[in-house]
């Protein structure tokens, strides 16, 4: 018999029961309740899961510096020497009191802006690279326009208050999104110190980062006219979710809020047996009277999909099968596709041997179906 393959397609909106029980609730149809003036939340592949007034132009405070430390990793090494200047040195702020001709690498004022949010070495930082503030913040928004942040304008590389400093939660969503994927601003803003050189060290202003362990990192912002504000990711039923809150009234509130977001985003996947190994994909013809061949994947493949997103799942397998069939024997593959996305893949094999039958055993079978054969031209 010759074998050809046969394509089946199938829609499955719902896939096999969860692999494992999600320690978070299911989310609201109507999204969270969050006491914040506007919020942005995407999950791990960009889609918008919640939001309200993302697009709306605020001051972002200290999320500024998420940029600053971007812009100063790329156009300098994390080893290159800071002599730090009276300018920066007098600013006004967070501080870790940097002294006016004191030298330190360029990766530990990158620290200290991103883990106690000093106001003081993001501005070393911005002189030493640019050489001056203006040419510095023209790198800021030359690489805002290049992540497309299309609401943000920097005056400063700060955050402090200025007229025309803005962004949005969508866009300080983004940046963080973008620099989160930067090893070294990773590490800093996962950690929960920092020490500049000898006794002196400054905790980070991340209060989420040691109170609730999905939290994977983010970046803090306080002013009067940001109020509290904050960009972070988190991780948990093996999905990560990016999100940012603005303009929160209180330390807490915000704190709050931020995390009602991140856990929404979190409760808005699933852990689920893309492919089930205890299920039959397929049953193929054998011929000669024999059992089908039942087609099974070999093991169980996880996959983290978003709630209620339809999926396409593609069976490959012949439409018949030349005998003995060996247990085991690879006969085809199952695939699940979220839109143009693989989510898995797995071969299918033949559940138990089918053997061939002897010589009497196809003359035997060959007899019976001439006699149906015959019958049915009588009848």
């Amino acid at each position: 018999m010759r074998r050809a393959l046969l394509a089946v397609v199938v829609l499955a909106a719902a896939l096999a029961a969860p692999v494992q029980a999600s320690q978070e609730q299911a989310p609201s149809a109507r999204g969270p309740e969050i006491d914040a003036a506007a919020w942005y939340l995407v999950g791990q592949d960009g889609t918008v899961l919640a939001q309200r007034g993302s697009r709306r132009q605020r001051a972002v405070a200290s999320i500024t510096k998420v940029m600053t430390a971007l812009v100063a990793l790329e156009q300098a090494r994390p080893s290159d020497v800071v002599r730090v200047s009276p300018a920066a040195a007098g600013l006004g702020g967070s501080t870790i009191f940097l002294r006016a001709g004191e030298e330190q690498k360029l990766g530990t004022l990158v620290r200290g802006a991103l883990i106690p949010s000093a106001t003081d070495a993001a501005a070393a930082l911005a002189l030493h690279v640019g050489g001056s503030t203006p040419r510095f913040v023209a790198l800021m928004n030359a690489k805002a326009r290049a992540l497309g942040l299309r609401d943000t304008t920097f005056r400063n590389p700060h955050g402090l208050d200025q007229a025309g400093h803005v962004s949005s939660a969508r866009d300080a969503t983004l940046l963080v999104r973008h620099a989160l994927g930067v090893p070294f601003i990773r590490d800093a803003l996962s950690r929960t110190t920092f020490t500049l050189g000898s006794g002196r060290e400054f905790e980070t202003t991340n209060d989420l980062l040691s109170a609730w362990p999905p939290l994977v990192a983010g970046k803090t912002g306080h002013t009067a006219a940001a109020g509290w504000s904050q960009a972070a990711s988190a991780r948990g039923n093996g999905a990560t979710v990016y999100g940012t809150v603005l303009g929160g009234r209180t330390r807490e509130a915000r704190n709050a809020a931020l995390k009602t977001l991140l856990r929404h985003g979190i409760a808005s996947y699933r852990r689920v047996a893309a492919v089930d190994r205890v299920r039959v994909y397929a049953e193929v013809e054998t011929g000669y009277g024999q059992p089908a061949a039942r087609l099974v994947a070999r093991r169980t493949v996880p996959a983290t999909l978003l709630a209620g997103r339809p999926l396409v799942e593609k069976v490959v397998a012949p439409s018949s099968l030349e005998l003995p069939i060996r247990q085991g024997q690879r006969l085809g593959r199952v695939e699940v596709w979220d839109g143009d996305e693989l989510v898995a893949r797995a071969p299918l094999v033949a559940a138990e041997a089918v053997a061939e039958p002897g010589f009497l055993g196809k003359a035997g079978w060959l007899a019976r179906r001439t006699a149906a054969n015959l019958w049915g031209l009588l009848t």
